[in-house]
């Protein structure tokens, strides 16, 4: 029986939702491969978790097993990458590159973006100072020759969480609106792979804009996205607008430091009758949102039921029972069904890489779904849809417009999220 934690989200595999993510780099100066696949293979030592191929052991449970073979370094195509595969060496982490574009491809089974994080900065980092010699180090930069703290491994023992009750939950419900997009995007053939922006917005603009009416990105973008929203889908009676914050609760937990994937969402529920309010005014609704869900008691709980899941994963009989029972019972598809998400892993330390970094963006699933990382001079947004229709994207830019806060948007892009080969 299998009893690493990472191997779980396998199980809810699909070839419409692959949980995986791409994490895009734009560096000053085109890509140097050899350097570049240097850097890997080195970074990649010291993070022995993550230097891993999927094994299928006499109880069909997937198993990680380690993978001395290098992390593949390959030119970015117009295509999925296969996580697991051949071409890949059997790692489910892998790098493409094109002109001056680095991509790090990975399961989301092992890790989220604190966890990509590692790999990213570990990896960056051997490549600059290969290209550029000495250079100052993030602070948290994983180094070769280091030890793996034990921090990096924990995870907790769900038994020893308390089990008290939270002051309050969310009872919002599902907002039925976005259906209809996503069974669109299900039943199109043509839309299977995706499309997002990159819109950048200048950092020091931005953080006054915040201070101005005591928000942060998180909330914020929140009430922007609900304006376009409401703008976006037609009012009709007993329906309503949800906008959804993915929180990180690591630290609710004790995984502070883990590279593992700890993240639930915070929910917002607007009313089409606030449609007209400020952005100032839908803010502090979305901020009452995140004081009130914000409660150790609800990550305790979205752990223990994480827990439950993975236990009842390990009864099940075979393979296709497993992958059954982890549809059924997975913890995001039993989150409320919100119309729009936002995911901010917050400030970056890149030490002296920075000034060689011209925008980082997080690629992942989800239609309406903006993943956010920030830059010490611009927020990189990847905004992202399921259909070549610009409209959301639009709606959004006009009311950065009204708000005053300046933008730049790229062309459209192709998300190829990779899939993932798994033993049977």
């Amino acid at each position: 029986m299998s009893k690493n934690p990472d191997i779980y989200l396998l199980y809810e595999y699909m070839e419409k939702v692959p949980f995986t993510v791409r994490m895009k780099v734009l560096l000053d100066a085109p890509v140097d491969r050899e350097k570049l696949a240097e850097a890997a293979q080195t970074a990649i030592g010291r993070l022995p978790y993550f230097s891993v191929k999927v094994g299928l052991d006499e109880g069909q449970n997937y198993t990680l097993e380690h993978n001395d073979k290098p992390i593949a370094v390959l030119p970015e195509k117009d295509e999925r990458l296969i996580l697991g595969s051949d071409a890949v060496n059997g790692h489910l982490f892998a790098i493409t590159y094109r002109d001056n574009c680095v991509w790090f491809n990975y399961s989301h089974s092992l890790c989220g973006a604190m966890g990509g994080l590692f790999w990213v900065k570990a990896t960056l980092y051997q490549y600059m100072v290969k290209k550029y010699g000495p250079i100052e180090a993030p602070k948290d930069v994983k180094l070769p020759g280091t030890p793996v703290a034990d921090g990096e491994l924990f995870f907790p023992d769900a038994d020893k969480l308390p089990d008290d009750e939270p002051i309050s939950r969310y009872t919002g419900g599902d907002t039925n609106l976005h259906l209809g997009r996503f069974l669109k995007y299900l039943l199109n053939p043509f839309a299977k792979d995706n499309y997002y922006y990159q819109v950048e917005i200048p950092a020091r603009g931005f953080m006054e804009y915040a201070a101005s009416i005591d928000g942060s990105p998180n909330t914020i973008l929140t009430a922007l996205m609900f304006k376009a929203t409401s703008r976006l889908f037609k009012e009709k009676d007993g329906t309503f607008l949800a906008g959804r914050i993915a929180a990180d609760y690591r630290k609710d937990i004790g995984a502070n430091l883990s590279y593992r994937d700890f993240v639930r969402f915070i929910h917002v529920r607007y009313e089409w009758s606030m449609k007209d309010e400020s952005i100032q005014k839908l803010n502090m609704r979305a901020r009452g949102a995140v004081i009130t869900q914000n409660q150790s008691e609800l990550s305790f709980e979205r752990f223990k039921k994480l827990d439950k899941a993975h236990k009842g994963i390990d009864d099940q009989p075979n393979l296709k029972a497993k992958k059954q029972f982890a549809a059924k019972n997975s913890t995001f598809r039993s989150d409320p069904r919100d119309t729009y998400t936002i995911s901010y892993v917050g400030q970056t330390d890149w030490g002296g890489m920075e000034e060689h970094i011209q925008g980082f963006y997080t690629i992942s699933d989800g239609d309406l779904m903006l993943e956010v990382n920030a830059l010490k001079d611009a927020f990189c947004i990847t905004f992202q849809v399921v259909s070549k229709d610009r409209k959301p994207l639009d709606l959004f830019c006009e009311v950065l417009k009204q708000e005053n806060i300046p933008y730049r948007v790229s062309e459209r892009y192709t998300r190829y999220m990779p899939k993932i080969k798994l033993p049977s």
